[in-house]
């Protein structure tokens, strides 16, 4: 009997947890008997590129792959079908949607199903892959956890555990030396790892996208913790937050990208800190893509391989055009028109901020 071809794809940014879902993936299609399992390099540049990089995923491949972190498929945040760049006439970067090309690519090789392992980006893609007839599930994926129709993604913890790891070493060392210490942690849009980050770490001030920040309260804040010109503050800040009335720090991305590249806030916000008065000495800390990388914690990995297992279930049950979600401490599917309808914000007002902020936590807000 002739087996069922699956194709994975791992798109967007890395994060930990990424070949756990593809072991999960291929261990329960193996139980089936039915299925052959196999990955598009580069998300689906592998059936872009000529000649096609497809591999066919064996035991040997997959292999204790859930406690590394990366992914086996590679990945890329460039080449989105719904946005693919060329260049025009005059030698321009311009955006095409090709979406109906990759799909007649993706039967072209004979695949069944398909599996798209990635965050809000990939997980339009997916729709629009899905609206082209391509049987697909979806499998969320970002260490920033502000996808809508999921509770938790893997990758977040994992993130966080980084981030608070870093942030408790540079503690002592801002008590050591009386200084103001700030660190600058990942998240465009929503705080989650931010506020995560500086509760488990106990920071004085965290500073997030949802909440503009006002200098003058954070200058408050700072001189209460000192005295005689002695004390320290540890502050977290997510690469997305602003000042009250001002814009993030940001530049231009990379050539084909329609991403523009945040990052240099910690700077900003140092600087900000000075002119208003701060004499204490402040030193800025920025963990970048360390946040990315590594071991994936036992958690993310459990998250990761059962969303795997949940993703093939959906095949075998025939619910494409739906994406695996943990909710409500289960696994469950939902359309991608919920998984894509909006980023998962921090909300200013919930408990989550409250409780920081009984904390003694500041906002700057």
């Amino acid at each position: 009997m002739k087996k069922k071809k699956l194709l994975i794809a791992t798109g967007g940014g890395d994060c930990p947890g990424l070949n756990a879902v593809i072991r999960g993936i291929y261990k329960r299609a193996k139980k089936t008997k039915e299925w052959e399992v196999y990955g598009s390099m580069e998300a689906f540049n592998g059936v872009w590129f000529e000649p096609f990089r497809i591999v066919k995923l064996n035991r040997t491949k997959v292999a204790g792959i859930h406690v590394r972190g990366g992914t086996i498929l590679k990945t890329t945040n460039k080449a989105d079908p719904l946005h693919f760049p060329v260049k025009d006439e005059s030698g321009n970067i311009v955006f095409e949607d090709r979406t109906k090309e990759l799909a007649d690519k993706i039967r072209f090789h004979g695949f069944d199903a398909v599996i798209s392992i990635g965050g809000d980006g990939s997980q339009k893609i997916s729709k629009a892959l899905f609206d082209h007839g391509i049987p697909i599930v979806g499998v969320p994926k970002t260490i920033d956890n502000d996808l809508e129709a999921t509770d938790l993604t893997f990758g977040f913890q994992t993130a966080v555990q980084i981030a608070t790891d870093s942030f408790d070493k540079l503690v002592t060392t801002a008590e050591s030396h009386h200084r103001v210490m700030i660190m600058e942690v990942m998240g465009r849009d929503a705080g989650w790892i931010a506020v995560h980050t500086a509760i488990a770490g106990g920071a004085e001030i965290c500073l997030i996208p949802e909440i503009p920040y006002q200098i003058e309260k954070l200058v408050k804040k700072i001189e209460s913790r000192y005295e005689k010109g002695r004390g320290f503050v540890n502050i977290v800040i997510a690469e997305g937050a602003k000042p009250l009335g001002g814009t993030v720090t940001a530049s231009k991305g990379e050539e084909g990208s329609r991403h523009i590249k945040l990052g240099g806030v910690a700077f900003e916000l140092s600087q900000q800190l000075k002119q208003a008065g701060i004499k204490a000495e402040i030193r800025e800390t920025v963990l970048g893509h360390v946040q990315r990388g590594g071991i994936p914690t036992a958690f993310d990995r459990v998250l990761a391989s059962l969303l795997g297992v949940k993703s093939f279930e959906m095949i075998l049950h025939g619910e494409f055009g739906k994406m695996a979600a943990f909710k409500n401490n289960e696994f469950v599917s939902v359309p991608l028109e919920e998984a894509t309808k909006g980023n998962k914000s921090i909300k200013p007002d919930s408990f989550l901020v409250k409780g920081a902020k009984g904390l003694g936590i500041s906002f700057g807000d």
